[in-house]
């Protein structure tokens, strides 16, 4: 498989676990899901992480992965690369492991004392991939097996940061966000 094959096939297959924190915080608000307990003298998860925000983070994932795989024997066709249609419960597991991984992230952030929004170098950047990937290999292994190859894991593991920094950047410069990270 050629380098840009393996890019291409890599970013498509993970565009649905990329989305869905995007429409997360772009629907969020709303009651958080953590319901303001705490564990100890910290918020469980905080207030970033709402119903609302994750319920349109999968709606959003799940809808894109039903549109890519309308698409999928066109753009095949015209690029020569065979990119993947997508089952439902893969769909299922790279948006809700993506919100997933999120969340985990955030548990996190607040066990290591971590205020919403603060940096927490690499787990920022991968915590829904280490997420989605396991989730969507165990409610659709068929799939996941025919899709990600070796080499495409190791094109999503590197791909990903640089994605998710750059975003970051350019929804920071637009005001979307309150911090470049």
């Amino acid at each position: 498989m050629a380098v840009l094959e393996t890019i291409v096939i890599a970013f498509w297959a993970m565009l649905p676990a990329y989305v869905p924190n995007n429409a997360a915080v772009l629907a969020g608000g709303g009651r958080p899901i953590d319901g303001g307990r705490t564990w100890g003298d910290k918020r469980v998860l905080g207030d970033g992480k709402s119903w609302r925000g994750t319920a349109a983070g999968i709606i959003a994932g799940l809808a894109l992965a039903g549109f890519l795989t309308l698409f999928a024997s066109d753009v095949s066709a015209a690029t020569g690369i065979d990119v993947p249609e997508f089952a439902p419960l893969a769909a299922l597991g790279l948006a809700g492991g993506a919100m997933l991984g999120d969340i985990l992230a955030s548990f996190l952030k607040r066990r290591t004392g971590r205020q919403r929004g603060a940096m927490f170098p690499g787990v920022d950047q991968l915590d829904f991939v280490v997420v989605s990937l396991p989730l969507t290999a165990l409610l659709a292994p068929d799939w996941f097996f025919d899709v990600f190859t070796w080499a495409i894991v190791a094109v999503v593991v590197i791909l990903t940061p640089i994605l998710h920094v750059t975003t970051n950047m350019i929804a920071y410069k637009l005001g979307l966000k309150n911090e470049p990270w």
